[in-house]
């Protein structure tokens, strides 16, 4: 192939795969197609419009959310959200390609969002990556039934639904118990003011199937709960709550704090 003509901000897509590689030189043919994909690829992270890189599983059924916050995002006027599975190949055999195109549109995207549902697949590298720096301040969580370990911190219906689906699948409690705690859970949370009956939590978990349950890893909630103290989780429940959950995710025309 030709040589691609080399962009004006070459010094920075090579620092971002420097970054991606920890510094492992390239032979000559892998930075001309890695130089092609970013010419091909990163202009359109570098125009007016605030770009959002969607993160999350193509797998069915997550896809179907992923899109749809992909959608919700791009709904927005001028804005252009992406996910990566949408964008070419660069073809590079020998290097981890995946880490190379993750890091360099990670770098010229506005913000990044990542949707959470499973603590398996892809996304859980690239849960790690963007609570790191350089990714973290521009970053923002959208996970599925995430609830911090305490009582204290129901917030919502996000929160008490989780709370109920631990009790659901408990392998320790009979089929009375978990009755007797659902209407509990129920009341706890309205002392705590959240409007959710106990046959609303008893509607939620019969809805959700065995292969539709959430299970996170203990480093997955420490993750999710780095974002929240920062403003920059917010859990959902049913997919008809992800439009109000994208919410959290700054629109166009507010300046990104990590450029400030």
């Amino acid at each position: 192939m030709a040589d691609p003509s080399v962009p004006p901000n070459a010094d920075e897509i090579e620092a971002a795969v420097d970054q991606a590689l920890h510094g492992l030189e390239l032979e000559p043919h892998e930075t001309a197609d890695i130089l092609g994909f970013a010419n091909e690829e990163l202009p359109h992270l570098q125009t007016p419009e605030t770009s959002y890189f969607v993160l999350g599983s193509y797998k069915k059924p997550y896809i179907r959310r992923l899109r749809k916050v992909e959608n919700e995002l791009n709904k927005r006027l001028s804005a252009y959200a992406f996910v990566m599975g949408d964008l070419r190949q660069i073809g590079l055999d020998r290097l981890p390609e995946f880490r190379i195109r993750f890091h360099l549109l990670a770098a010229y995207a506005d913000y990044v969002v990542g949707v959470y549902e499973q603590d398996a697949g892809g996304e859980v590298t690239e849960l790690g990556k963007i609570s790191e720096t350089p990714y973290f301040d521009r970053s923002y969580v959208l996970p599925r039934d995430y609830r911090w370990m305490t009582g204290e911190n129901f917030d919502g219906k996000a929160d008490v639904v989780a709370a109920a689906m631990d009790i659901y699948y408990s392998d320790d409690l009979t089929d009375d118990e978990k009755e007797e705690k659902l209407g509990a859970l129920a009341a706890e949370a309205q002392e705590y003011g959240i409007d959710i009956t106990k046959e609303n939590l008893t509607d939620a978990t019969d809805e959700r199937g065995d292969d539709d349950t959430v299970s996170y890893s203990w480093v997955h909630l420490n993750e999710f709960r780095l974002f929240e103290l920062h403003d920059r989780c917010q859990p959902w429940v049913e997919e008809s709550e992800l439009r109000d959950s994208v919410d959290i995710v700054p629109t166009p025309g507010r300046h990104p704090q990590w450029e400030e």
